[in-house]
C-alpha cells in the first residue's frame, strides 16, 4: 500500500473518530477542557502528518519541474544545431552541384590523373558523412533528452493528482479541527494562542558563531509567531518551515519537509547535539531546531505559536546536522 492511501485510512479513521466530539445523548455532560485539549492535539497531529506529505510533494513537484526546464535549455540549442547542420548539407551540395568543383560529373568530364579524381570525389562524400553523422548524433541527444522530459512530465502529473488528493484529505480535516476551536473557544474563550513577537527576541539569543548561530538567532526572532501549515515565515511557519527558513537565512538550503530534511543532514548522537542541530520527533513527523543548554524550537502545532522548549518535549526520534 502506498504512503498516500496509508495517509488517507490515517485521515478516515481520524475523521471517525472527530464525529465523537458530538454528544451521543442529550444527557452526555459536556467535555472537559482537557478532553477539549486532548481532542485538539489528536487531530493536529493527525493533520500536521498531512500537511508534512503535502510538503513533500511540493518539494518533488519543484524538483521535477527545476529538472524539465534544465532539459527543455538543452533540447533547444540541439535542434538548433540539428537545423544549422541539415542546412550546411544541403548548402554544400547545391553548391557542389552549382560549381561543378566536386561533382561526380565534373570528376569525369574534366578528367586528370586518377589520384586527383578520387580526391574530388572522395572529399564531397567525406563531408557529407561528417555532417550527416553529426545531424546523428544531436538527433540521438534530442530523443534521449525528449524521452527524459515525457518521463518527468508523467511524474509530474501524476504527483499533481496525488497532490489534489492530499488538499481534500487536508480540508476535511481542517472542518474538523474548525468545529474542535469552537470548543476550544467555548472552553477558554479562544481558538488559538495570540502571537506574541517581540521584534528583539532575537538578541535573547546565546552567542553562536558561524552560520549555526545565524539559524539559531533567526529561530529566536521567530519566538511567539504562529504555527500555519507550508509556511516558511516571516509571518507564521510549520515545524519544517521554521527549520528551513532559519537554515535559508545561513546561507544553507533545506527542503520544506521533515522526512527529506532527515535526508540530507548527517546523522548525529545526542551526545553530539550543538546550536543548530535539528532534533527530529514522531517517527519523522516533526522536526526543531536546537538552541542549546538543552533546548529547542518549533512551530508545536495549529492553534499555537512558535516556542522554546526542552528536547524532550516529545521522544525524539533522531538527530541531525545541515552539512
Amino acid at each position: 500500500m502506498s504512503p498516500l492511501l496509508h495517509t488517507l485510512r490515517a485521515l478516515s479513521v481520524t475523521a471517525f473518530a472527530l464525529v465523537l466530539i458530538a454528544p451521543a445523548t442529550v444527557a452526555r455532560a459536556e467535555p472537559s477542557p482537557a478532553e477539549l485539549t486532548r481532542r485538539i492535539d489528536k487531530a493536529s497531529t493527525e493533520l500536521e502528518n498531512v500537511v508534512e506529505a503535502h510538503n513533500e510533494l511540493r518539494e518533488k513537484i519543484k524538483k521535477n519541474q527545476a529538472a524539465v526546464a534544465r532539459l527543455q535549455e538543452r533540447i533547444g540549442p540541439l535542434e538548433q544545431q540539428a537545423a544549422q547542420s541539415r542546412a550546411d548539407v544541403s548548402e554544400l551540395a547545391a553548391t557542389a552541384y552549382k560549381t561543378g568543383n566536386l561533382g561526380a560529373v565534373d570528376a569525369l568530364l574534366h578528367g586528370g590523373d586518377s589520384a586527383s579524381v578520387l580526391d574530388r570525389l572522395g572529399t564531397l562524400d567525406h563531408l557529407t558523412r561528417q555532417r550527416q553523422a553529426t545531424i546523428a548524433g544531436y538527433t540521438a541527444d534530442q530523443r534521449r533528452l525528449l524521452d527524459e522530459k515525457t518521463r518527468l512530465d508523467v511524474t509530474l502529473t501524476q504527483q499533481a493528482a496525488r497532490s489534489r488528493e492530499l488538499s481534500t484529505a487536508k480540508r476535511r480535516i481542517e472542518r474538523d479541527l474548525a468545529k474542535l476551536y469552537e470548543l476550544r473557544r467555548q472552553a477558554y474563550g479562544r481558538a488559538a494562542e495570540r502571537p506574541n513577537n517581540r521584534p528583539d527576541s532575537a538578541k535573547d539569543a546565546p552567542a553562536v558563531s558561524g552560520q549555526a548561530g545565524v539559524a539559531v538567532r533567526y529561530a529566536y526572532g521567530a519566538l511567539g509567531k504562529p504555527y500555519a501549515w507550508g509556511q516558511d515565515g516571516p509571518n507564521g511557519y510549520d515545524c519544517s518551515g521554521l527549520t528551513s527558513a532559519a537554515w535559508r537565512a545561513a546561507g544553507r538550503s533545506l527542503p520544506h519537509n521533515t522526512r527529506m530534511q532527515w535526508g540530507v543532514v548527517a546523522h548525529i548522537s545526542r551526545s553530539e547535539l550543538r546550536p543548530g542541530d535539528l532534533v527530529f520527533y514522531r517517527s519523522l513527523g516533526h522536526v526543531a531546531i536546537y538552541v542549546g543548554g538543552g533546548q529547542v524550537i518549533h512551530a508545536p502545532t495549529f492553534g499555537r505559536n512558535v516556542e522554546k522548549r526542552a528536547v524532550d518535549l516529545m521522544t525524539p526520534y533522531g538527530y541531525g546536522r545541515v552539512r
